[in-house]
């Protein structure tokens, strides 16, 4: 304390006003606090409410993903529609709070859903710096900033919904100093909201609310409202107008066909414009429909799933992913394309069990966090043009809504996979452990998910499917046997952060009865034998139908699915593949009994691998009396098969069709056989004469797998 010059130190109890005597003649009082100098009061202060929320909007960025942050709040709510409404409407600037409110009466942004403000939310909204929802693990906007995001478009945001009207003002100008918002309530302010009329006017006529609403004093839903920003403001220098929200709708439409994908409460969300003439428009709508099938196969699914979420909350132990399947229809209604589009998706849902993981659990608890994962399967996309199955699908991460389009969001799985991830502060992408965070409790929770839930959930997504397959072949199930295989992931494209799903992935897959063979049968990988055949088609053809009937399972499988069974099958259960060495085991065992022109066909594929010496016992070799004999290794002249030319016509040698080469055999397989005859191995050429008066045979087709072969 300084005083005519002077400096003391007062005991931190005095209060100023004990320091002037009451009458004495006006003091000059200076004061400084002790703890600049190592003593006394001392602590941080909070920025003003528009740094703070600047802050919030340079780390958010705007885009589509404001609008998502708003239907997370609904799903938060509980709401199951949600509605956008773009208005040009200019309402009156006579009768409002403060003349400063003009400047908010005229274009706007609205937002709808049909679930109401409960206590809890109307103090939500309030608290800024931390988010109510973070106690709630079940709630999906829980990271506190995605409702601050509309500052990016406004300046005064308000909310309608049950009861009361309130607005915000983080500049704290339009109601007072240091006042950052404004709430009445329709049942003990009417008189104040009666004459305020103009104020009030942009919540009557919109979404269902109406004067009545207001007399009735309660509006059942919620609606938000954000006047554009038409000027630079010192929250934000955006300015908003017809063609940035259009490109906001544009942005949404982009994702709109998966946006509800893993939501359980919101089933229909709409685009609208309302011009400055009063007219309407709807410009765009998505829906999601239940299984056409089984109405209730979805609700009874997400009843399991909250039980199982209820279970892991309690702390019931559980040494299992609890999975529950459906299938929904995302119906998308473009009125400016005048395209309907609609998608029917299997989606598997999965809880990972309490107990299975301890330090998941632990990370749970400390996070507030659920170990909850979705997967979804597109199966068809139909519109009006018809144009089939998805092609070029691209599997995204999601943490309920999909994340930002881009490549932190692509996870090179044909499967979109939506999970209770950890994310980063601005929430566009999933946090992972760098080097610089490496005990990040949130970026650990994730890769723990991924390897203990996703697999689990993943592999019933799969097996799930093939069962509807088998089940529902005769109705409109839409999805193929080998379509099943589309749900596969190909490990040489999913992304580094996804492999570690792969390994437990395929290792419960290969159990599985999940190859489809050809004769439309389900068996495991070690019980099917795996076409690759390039060859000829008539050849490919008779060779599998040969093997099928002979009790070979074949099966034909994408490049993908065989790299994973190359990758993946133990030395006990190794992949077989369809071979002439195969081919050759079973004739053995299987004397084939089809007509000549298969056994032609099958004799073709059999020495195409130019293992002569197997061919020992076959009975493949074509004679010209339409007769096959079998390839011998005997050194007798009666045994020979001779093979005629031009010097020495079969014609010269009436009666002995049942010695001579088949002469119509292809040019092909005739050189292959004269080939193996010069590969003779040990046995030497033989040079001897027939019956027939001083002709003279060289006999030079001497293999171990061959009868005796002559030249005339």
């Amino acid at each position: 304390l300084k005083r005519h010059g002077q400096q003391s130190h007062l005991d931190d109890s005095v209060q100023i006003r004990n320091l002037v005597p009451a009458g004495s003649p006006e003091v000059s009082v200076t004061l400084e606090g002790r703890g600049l100098k190592g003593g006394g009061r001392f602590g941080q202060t909070t920025p003003p409410l528009v740094d703070f929320l600047k802050d919030i909007l340079r780390r958010y960025p705007e885009g589509g993903q404001i609008l998502k942050e708003l239907i997370q709040n609904a799903e938060d709510a509980g709401a199951t529609e949600v509605k956008f409404m773009y208005d040009e409407t200019e309402y009156g600037v006579e009768s409002l709070w403060s003349p400063d409110m003009a400047q908010h009466q005229g274009t706007a942004l609205y937002v709808y859903n049909d679930a109401v403000f409960t206590v809890e939310d109307w103090n939500g909204i309030q608290e800024i710096a931390r988010s109510r929802k973070r106690e709630d693990p079940l709630k999906v906007g829980r990271f506190g900033i995605g409702f601050n995001s509309v500052y990016h478009i406004t300046d005064a945001p308000s909310i309608f919904s049950g009861d009361q009207i309130a607005m915000l003002d983080p500049h704290q100008t339009l109601f007072g100093v240091h006042e950052s918002g404004q709430c009445w309530n329709l049942k003990t302010d009417m008189k104040e909201i009666t004459e305020l009329a103009d104020q009030f006017t942009p919540y009557i006529g919109m979404f269902g609310s109406s004067e009545k609403t207001i007399e009735e004093g309660s509006f059942p839903g919620t609606l938000f409202r954000f006047p554009l920003r038409l000027k630079p403001s010192q929250l934000s220098g955006n300015i908003y107008n017809k063609e940035k929200v259009l490109e906001l709708f544009e942005s949404f439409k982009a994702d709109a066909e998966t946006v509800l994908l893993f939501l359980k409460s919101v089933q229909k969300i709409s685009l609208h414009v309302r011009e400055s003439d009063g007219t309407e428009r709807m410009l765009f709508q998505v829906t999601a429909t239940e299984n056409t099938d089984d109405k209730l196969e979805r609700p009874n699914a997400l009843k399991t799933l909250d039980q199982a979420i209820d279970s892991y909350s309690n702390g019931v132990p559980s040494s299992t992913v609890t999975c529950v399947t459906y299938q929904v229809n995302i119906e998308t209604q473009d009125e400016t394309a005048k395209e309907t589009q609609r998608m029917t998706w299997l989606v598997c849902n999965g809880v990972g069990g309490r107990g299975m993981c301890t330090e998941l659990d632990s990370l749970a608890e400390d996070l507030k966090f659920m170990p909850t994962i979705g997967i979804a399967l597109p199966l068809t996309v139909i519109n009006k043009e018809d144009k089939g199955a998805t092609a070029g699908f691209s599997g995204r991460a999601f943490c309920f809504l999909p994340l930002p389009p881009g490549e932190e969001s692509e996870t090179g799985l044909p499967v979109h996979v939506s999970g209770f991830f950890g994310l980063t502060d601005n929430r566009r992408s999933i946090k992972w452990r760098e080097v610089d965070q490496w005990r990040d409790p949130a970026a650990l929770w994730n890769e723990l998910l991924i390897i203990t839930v996703i697999p689990q959930a993943y592999f019933t997504l799969i097996t799930e499917a093939i069962t509807r397959v088998q089940t529902k072949k005769d109705q409109d199930f839409p999805l193929s046997p080998t379509g099943t295989y589309g749900a596969w992931p190909d490990p040489k494209r999913v992304k580094s952060r996804w492999k570690p799903i792969l390994q437990p992935l395929f290792h419960d897959l290969l159990q599985q009865q999940v190859i489809y063979s050809l004769s439309e049968s389900w068996i495991r990988a070690d019980q099917a034998v795996f076409s690759e055949l390039k060859t000829d088609e008539d050849i490919s053809e008779t060779v599998i139908n040969y093997l099928q009937s002979s009790g070979t399972q074949v099966a034909k499988v994408p490049a993908a699915v065989d790299f994973v069974l190359a990758a993946c099958m133990t030395e006990s259960a190794e992949v077989k593949k369809v071979t002439p060495s195969l081919l050759r085991q079973v004739i053995r065992k299987y004397k084939h009994k089809g007509p000549s022109q298969e056994k032609l066909l099958l004799l073709e594929f059999a020495l195409s691998d130019g293992n002569y010496s197997d061919l020992i016992g076959l009975e493949l070799l074509p004679l010209q009396d339409e007769t096959f004999t079998m390839f011998s290794s005997s050194v007798s002249e009666k045994d020979s098969i001779y093979i005629a030319s031009e010097e020495y016509p079969r014609s010269l040698y009436p009666g002995l069709e049942g010695r001579f080469l088949l002469d119509s055999i292809k040019p092909l397989v005739l050189d292959t056989l004269k080939e193996a005859a010069k590969s003779r191995g040990n046995l030497p050429y033989i040079f001897h004469m027939n019956n027939l008066e001083k002709l003279r045979f060289t006999a030079f087709y001497d293999l171990q797998c061959f009868s005796r072969y002559a030249c005339l």
